[in-house]
């Protein structure tokens, strides 16, 4: 029997994703699917190294050659949707956002050998700006991870005091959210390549260093229960149908 006809979500992590809002799945994501996001990474990187050394600039937006790279929307017409609307995220969604399942956004998140950046404690749902239902982040590991190469850390809703969005602010210089600023380290995860942190958008989080001399590649579907929307009324980002009352619809209307 293969990965993706089986169980892979306990109802202990089902409770844990109640309680704490997150759980872990270690090792979960098929090799293929892994190779293949690895591979498409790698095109992507080398892309933007190619136009930053063209235009003789070591940056290009939040960009920063060999440091660290987000490269978002890059599914269609790609083979990212082939994981994105699997049946391992079908089960995810369904555990966690129930019958009704919408891609909102998907992006790599790459930090380079001993200089990627670190980020500060926030949670996605401040970058929305809007009230909403909170939506789900799938931190899915490229390479294995660890505190050295600049892992993610978890800070429980018991400990984080809330599973509620709190007040940011920019931080001076790189003008990302910071949400938290006590002396809980929360929990690193630390997982082999092809695993997947399941979390809420709520829950506060960050990531450290990378100092090992080996890249940190992660991607990171995210998954809402409705439509999100800004004030005007405009898409937040995708809205692209994946359940629709338990009907699997993989990205079509």
């Amino acid at each position: 029997m293969s990965i993706a006809a089986q169980t892979i979500i306990s109802e202990a992590q089902i409770r844990q994703f109640r309680d704490k809002g997150y759980f872990v799945l270690p090792g979960v994501v098929p090799a293929a699917h892994l190779a293949m996001m690895r591979e498409l990474c790698g095109q992507f990187i080398a892309a933007y190294d190619a136009e930053m050394d063209a235009a003789g600039v070591t940056q290009q937006g939040i960009n920063t050659k060999g440091s660290r790279y987000f490269i978002a929307n890059r599914h269609k017409g790609t083979r990212l949707a082939e994981f994105i609307y699997s049946d391992i995220m079908a089960e995810i969604c369904r555990a966690t956002l129930g019958d009704n399942a919408y891609l909102f956004w998907e992006q790599f998140v790459v930090k380079g050998p001993e200089n990627g950046a670190k980020f500060s404690w926030h949670q996605d749902s401040a970058y929305v700006g809007t009230p909403h239902r909170p939506y789900i982040t799938c931190w899915v590991t490229l390479d294995d991870v660890t505190e050295a190469n600049g892992t993610v850390y978890l800070l429980p809703f018991s400990r984080a005091g809330t599973s509620e969005v709190v007040p940011h602010q920019a931080a001076t210089g790189t003008g990302e959210l910071e949400g938290y600023f006590g002396p809980d380290p929360g929990d690193p995860v630390i997982v082999p390549a092809g695993s997947i942190a399941v979390f809420l958008s709520t829950v506060l989080h960050r990531s450290g260093y990378n100092t090992t001399p080996h890249w940190r590649r992660v991607y990171l579907p995210q998954y809402s229960v409705e439509p999100l929307r800004r004030p005007d009324g405009k898409l937040a980002a995708f809205a692209e149908p994946f359940l629709v009352k338990g009907v699997r619809r993989n990205g079509q209307s």
